[in-house]
């Protein structure tokens, strides 16, 4: 099976507990991309692999339109459910490939994308596509999970959350971002980290996990080393593990 089904069997089946996900739903970076999108009622949005919606939500009652994008029907149908439930009525939603993107070029003032990129196959495709698609002097607002710069514990975080994920394919880090939207030919405004502390059951539970495969993740991530287990700030009482953390970026760009 292919990336992308992957992607859609995975998000499909677990459509409503993206909705209602905590992290998703309330993250401090949210709040953040909305304040320093400097988005106005004269802006036209595309909100790419939508997921919840939870963005595209935030963004209707600042702008002229949202479009919401996703590879996965299930989850759209899920967002449209959530975003029109709250009154909004300026938002349309497409199904379609981050990768490849069914819109004319120079067609948005604002593009997103919040925590999604680490399941597309081509990272640098999608960021060619969003360059295409928006207006000149328009904003591109992305935020992802991303791995850390040393190459060891870049490796534990991703083989964690494939483990965890089939659909995962590969969270960049920092520095594989800003080369990337540079070469696109984006003009990099602000950059800001956030800690992302995950509850490790609760974090499994909404990817289904089966309790075998969460029993070998939880064994493979206390068998790293003290340094690893140090930097993740993974806690764990009587074998198990309680929590543990990442972080995300929010980058903020013009073309």
């Amino acid at each position: 099976m292919d990336v992308k089904k992957q992607v859609q069997q995975q998000f499909g089946k677990n459509a409503a507990h993206y909705v209602t996900s905590e992290i998703h739903a309330k993250g401090n970076d949210l709040a953040a991309l909305l304040s320093i999108s400097h988005a106005t009622e004269q802006d036209t949005v595309l909100d790419i692999a939508t997921g919840g919606g939870h963005v595209a939500n935030g963004l209707a009652p600042l702008v002229s339109k949202v479009t919401a994008l996703d590879l996965t029907e299930n989850m759209l149908e899920k967002a449209k459910e959530f975003i029109e439930g709250n009154g909004h009525t300026n938002a349309e939603f497409v199904q379609g490939d981050a990768e490849n993107l069914p819109f004319q070029d120079e067609t948005f003032t604002i593009v997103t994308c919040r925590i999604a990129p680490h399941h597309f196959p081509d990272i640098s495709s999608f960021i060619k596509e969003s360059y295409r698609v928006l207006k000149k002097d328009g904003t591109f607002l992305l935020i992802d999970n991303v791995a850390p710069e040393k190459d060891e514990l870049d490796v534990f975080y991703n083989t964690v959350e494939k483990k965890r994920d089939y659909s995962h394919n590969r969270a960049w880090k920092k520095s594989e971002w800003l080369s990337g939207l540079e070469e696109a030919g984006f003009e990099i405004g602000q950059l800001i980290t956030f800690s992302k502390t995950f509850q490790f059951d609760n974090w499994c539970d909404r990817m289904d996990l089966a309790e075998n495969e969460k029993r070998e993740l939880e064994a493979f991530m206390l068998g790293a080393s003290t340094d690893v287990q140090r930097h993740f700030h993974v806690t764990a009482q009587d074998g198990h593990i309680l929590s543990f953390q990442g972080q995300s970026v929010l980058i903020r760009c013009k073309k």
